[in-house]
């Protein structure tokens, strides 16, 4: 004990820390209180004079919790989960995913005062009086052909009450529920690409034909958000989560744009993409409307260029008179005229969109047409463009009539 005394008071005396430990009178208590503050101040001195430790390997680091880390922190390693986390977060992806900042539209946009009959492709005459029979004062010619009507009766036969007047027997089909397809209404504008599945395709878990299955497939007109984009067989794939892709071309994409084209001189415009077939609106530089169209078709293109409202109709009847290309649209709802006889309007024939089909106009949903219509003034800005060069731009191949 005498050793570690003089040991520790050797050690206190080189410490002012200590110095009232060291002057209490060495009685027997205070000896041992003594020996105590040796003992409780004595380690933390020590420890003071070792060196200071070196840095930590990272083999040794304390990896982050789980969480998406888009810069390096300070205090932890992003391995692991969080490396896997801050790979989809760089892409726009959470898990669970984000949902687009979107909403469908009124439902009631969708419904029209009108009942449409599809003619069959064949001469079809116009009577005075339902039960006539015979060629008739008037007739349809063969071709594309839908009127509206408002009565149907069976008099020695079926025979439909158009609403411009006269008669037709029933040779056709009467439609049913018009489609009810309708885009989305948003609120900001969102970070990454999205889009809408015109066919029900398989989700591989990879880019290319080869992949595997995931076991999934997407609904008709569903919606999916667009991560990341690759080139794989020749086809552009889709990633719409992860380990989680589409092909590309069975689904219509919007890439957001919110910078007005050069020549819009307000902050108002309707952008219409050819090669992806979808069209959005923008206001005050933000997106407000997307959906799915179809535009005209080889060789009735829809012409690239930009463009402006000149008429808005609420109801018009399309017609070619051309026996070789006839056709006769009764009562086509919310038209509105960019380019001579080319129009956005809905198209009540349609029942699929996302890819080419019209004579040149943008056929729209009866619920979007309605929408646009609605949003729209005359004057308002139409670009329209296709990234793919395929369209020809050449004015002589953009004549005569177009639905």
């Amino acid at each position: 004990m005498a050793f570690i005394v003089s040991s520790s008071v050797y050690y206190i005396l080189q410490n002012s820390k200590l110095t009232t430990c060291y002057n209490l009178r060495m009685s027997k208590f205070k000896f041992f209180l003594f020996i105590f503050c040796i003992f409780l101040i004595a380690p933390q001195s020590a420890h003071a004079q070792e060196s200071p430790p070196s840095a930590e390997p990272e083999s040794g680091g304390v990896v982050c919790e789980p969480s998406a880390y888009l810069s390096q922190p300070d205090d932890c390693l992003a391995l692991g989960p969080s490396a896997y986390l801050t790979d989809l977060a760089r892409l726009g992806m959470t898990l669970p995913p984000r949902p687009l900042p979107a909403s469908k539209p009124d439902p009631s946009l969708s419904l029209l005062p009108y009942k449409y009959f599809h003619l069959d492709k064949d001469y079809v005459p116009i009577y005075n009086a339902p039960g006539e029979k015979g060629p008739g004062g008037q007739q349809f010619p063969p071709g594309f052909v839908y009127i509206s009507y408002i009565d149907r009766v069976e008099q020695g036969g079926v025979y439909y009450f158009m609403q411009n007047g006269g008669w037709i027997p029933g040779k056709g089909a009467r439609v049913g529920e018009i489609p009810h397809f309708q885009g989305l209404e948003f609120s900001a504008t969102p970070r990454n690409s999205f889009g809408w599945t015109f066919e029900q395709i398989p989700v591989m878990n990879a880019p290319g034909y080869n992949a595997g299955k995931t076991g999934k497939e997407t609904l008709l007109f569903e919606t999916v958000t667009i991560y990341n984009t690759q080139i794989a067989d020749n086809e552009e794939w889709y990633m719409i989560g992860p380990d989680q892709w589409l092909e590309g071309r069975k689904v219509a994409r919007v890439i957001t744009n919110a910078t007005p084209p050069q020549g819009v001189t307000t902050n108002r415009w309707i952008d219409v993409d050819l090669a992806e077939q979808t069209l959005a609106v923008y206001e005050n530089n933000q997106l407000i409307f997307a959906t799915v169209i179809a535009s005209g078709s080889e060789p009735f293109w829809t012409r690239p260029g930009l463009f402006q409202i000149f008429q808005k109709k609420e109801t018009e009847t399309m017609r070619n008179n051309d026996p070789a290309d006839f056709y006769y649209l009764d009562n086509v709802p919310w038209t509105m005229y960019f380019d001579g006889a080319r129009a956005l309007h809905g198209a009540y024939w349609r029942t699929r969109f996302g890819y080419p089909q019209s004579h040149g106009c943008v056929n729209l949903s009866v619920g979007d047409s309605h929408w646009l219509f609605n949003w729209a003034v005359e004057g308002e800005w139409v670009y329209i463009h296709d990234r793919t060069g395929q369209t020809p731009t050449d004015p002589a191949f953009y004549t005569g009539g177009a639905y």
